[in-house]
Formats: structure tokens, C-alpha cells, sequence
């Protein structure tokens, strides 16, 4: 996989509007391990799915930007890959591309969910971003509809603590939820790692108001309007792995990859009755693996077809006829030549 470069051309950008303060443009990558709630939050601070979600860790492939506009700012967020022990060619070029990415941000926002403990991943992703002197560190505690007040306040504290201990201090501490809003709790300012007696209440808009801030001075970088920079045919792909992933055994998840052959309009249809032919391979890694992705009669692949089908209608906003097939190639996570091939 190559990392995406992190400016675009900016002649293609929006004309910055007149306003009494600056406006600042600029990246904020978020972090963590697998699992820790950043492709949700990613979709929640955009206000549009951009990136797909799953409860299996390892989830995000691509490094996807979403992109938010505010009077003030625009906001370029890069969603990353956990960073992960690889025990693959693939979990190998995937913390590539995360560590690549953190050179190239403004603002770093590390994500750690309000219900699971500091543990050693954790600890090991906070010891590399110490490393990083001049970017701004954001802890974001996650998750937090989850647990109850007194166990993210213990969860504040172990994370500014662990910052002490290694010679830094967050910029910010933010408790948030990014799936359900709830009233009251504040944030917890540099240093003290504590918030009110809330639970973090959404607070999905107050993570933007204090990453705003921290960007670079400067005009939008993309067009009014722009969600996201990623490419159709891999939003659609992703959609797809999304509904594969659902309801997979545990050995079958990080086996699926999905390709998009062909995105054609169907020809000689009224123009006012468009329809949209979408013809995609899913890739699993072994024969034996095939009956699990189609199902009894083939009903979970249909399921999986009418699922994502719903969800690309909406992304592409028309009619859409989507053709799936299944197919194996052979152990593609450790083979580069398949990795090549499936866009890795």
C-alpha cells in the first residue's frame, strides 16, 4: 500500500472566505489500537459514513481522509490502520503506513476506548508518539456511553499519568462518544485528566473546536462540499467488506478483501430511471472459506449484497444493480504479488 501524500494541489481549493480571524486548514490523524473507536469517530465528526466500521479489530486498510468544513477551519481527517503486532506481509505495510502518516499531520488524537484497560499496545503507541516533539497530542478517551462516571475518571488519569511518565503532557484530554449523545460533562484540560461528573456526553463537536485551533493558518484545501478524497470505486469496496464482515467467524475477517471490476451506467435507460451496474470480486484466502462467505444456498452472500447495496445508493445517491462473485486467491496477506493486485 502507498501512503497518500499529505497535501493535495491546492489550486483546486475553495476561495477562502473574508472573515476577522484566520482561517486554518490542516491534518489531524487519529490513533490507537485496533478497535479503539476511530474510524466511528472519524464518520461521526464528518457527518457521513467515510470510512467503514466492524466490532473485529483491524478493520481499516486505507489511510481515509474525511474531510470537515467549518466557517473557521477545515478539517482534514486521516482514519489509520491500528497499529498492530503484524503477523503479516499486510499488518507489516499497514503500520507503515501509519507511522508515515504521522509525520505528515498537524494535530495527532490518540484513541482509547473508556472500557478497556491501558495495556501494552496502548502503552507501546504512546511511547512511539512521545518521539514526536512538535506535533500536538490529543488523548481522546472513546466509547464512553459504555462505562460508568467513575471508571472513565479512572481512565483520564491512567492515560495523563502515562504521558507523565514519559517526559510529555497531552495537549488536550477528551472524553467522547461517537454513537450516543448524552448531556452534561466537560473536558479535562492539559494536565489534570479529569472531566465533570458526566460521560463525556457526545462532545463530538467540542473535538473539533479543540483541534481547530492547532492547524496551520491558511485557505481551505479542498472544494465546499467534499466529504472525502477517497476514490469511488474503493469507498463502494469497502462498503462491500463492511456487510462481509458481519457476522463472519473469528479465523474468516482478515481474510476478505474486495475488488471493484467495473462501475458502468446501464445502457439505454431513461434519464430519469438511471441504474448504476456494479460488478465486484470478494476475495477470501482458501477454498474451505468459500461456503462461509455464500451461506446455504448462497443467502449470506445475498444478504451481503442487499446490505451494502443500501449503503452505496446513498454514497453515489442512484439506483444501483450490484453483481458479486467469490474467489480465492491463495494466502493473498503473505504474498506480495496478491497484495499488489488487491490495491496493497
Amino acid at each position: 500500500m502507498v501512503a497518500m501524500s499529505a497535501r493535495p494541489n491546492q489550486e483546486a481549493a475553495a476561495p477562502q472566505a473574508e472573515n476577522t480571524s484566520p482561517h486554518r486548514a490542516g491534518f489531524a490523524c487519529f490513533v490507537g489500537r485496533p478497535n479503539a473507536g476511530k474510524s466511528t469517530l472519524t464518520n461521526a465528526l464528518v457527518g457521513q459514513k467515510v470510512a467503514i466500521t466492524s466490532n473485529r479489530p483491524q478493520t481499516t486498510r486505507h489511510t481515509v481522509r474525511g474531510i470537515v468544513h467549518r466557517d473557521d477551519a477545515q478539517l482534514i481527517l486521516v482514519d489509520t490502520p491500528g497499529l498492530h503486532k503484524p503477523r503479516t506481509l499486510l499488518g507489516e505495510r499497514l503500520n507503515d503506513v501509519v507511522r508515515t502518516t504521522w509525520a505528515e499531520v498537524d494535530v495527532i488524537g490518540f484513541c482509547l476506548p473508556a472500557d478497556q484497560k491501558l495495556g501494552p499496545g496502548d502503552k507501546y503507541i504512546v511511547k512511539e508518539l512521545a518521539g514526536i516533539k512538535k506535533t500536538p497530542k490529543i488523548a481522546i478517551i472513546t466509547k464512553t456511553d459504555l462505562v460508568e462516571s467513575k471508571a472513565l475518571a479512572e481512565q483520564l488519569l491512567a492515560v495523563s499519568a502515562l504521558a507523565e511518565e514519559l517526559g510529555f503532557e497531552w495537549t488536550e484530554i477528551i472524553p467522547v462518544s461517537a454513537v450516543k449523545e448524552e448531556q452534561g460533562a466537560g473536558r479535562a484540560p492539559s494536565g489534570e485528566g479529569k472531566g465533570d461528573d458526566g460521560r463525556g456526553a457526545g462532545q463530538v463537536a467540542l473535538l473539533a473546536d479543540l483541534i481547530a485551533p492547532l492547524l496551520p493558518e491558511g485557505p481551505p484545501l479542498y472544494p465546499e462540499g467534499d466529504l472525502t478524497d477517497e476514490p469511488e470505486m474503493v469507498m463502494v469496496a469497502e462498503l462491500i467488506r463492511e456487510a462481509a464482515l458481519e457476522g463472519v467467524r473469528d479465523e474468516l475477517p482478515h481474510s476478505i478483501a474486495v475488488v471493484v471490476e467495473e462501475m458502468l451506467p446501464r445502457e439505454d435507460r431513461p434519464a430519469d430511471k438511471p441504474l448504476l451496474d456494479i460488478h465486484a470480486n470478494v476475495y477470501i484466502e482458501r477454498p474451505s472459506q468459500k461456503g462461509i462467505i455464500i451461506g446455504p444456498k448462497g443467502k449470506r452472500l445475498k444478504d451481503v449484497g442487499t446490505k451494502s447495496r443500501k449503503h452505496i445508493e446513498a454514497l453515489l445517491g442512484t439506483p444501483v444493480f450490484l453483481d458479486l462473485h467469490v474467489k480465492v486467491a491463495k494466502d493473498w496477506q503473505r504474498d506480495p504479488k496478491q497484495l499488489r493486485k488487491l490495491g496493497f
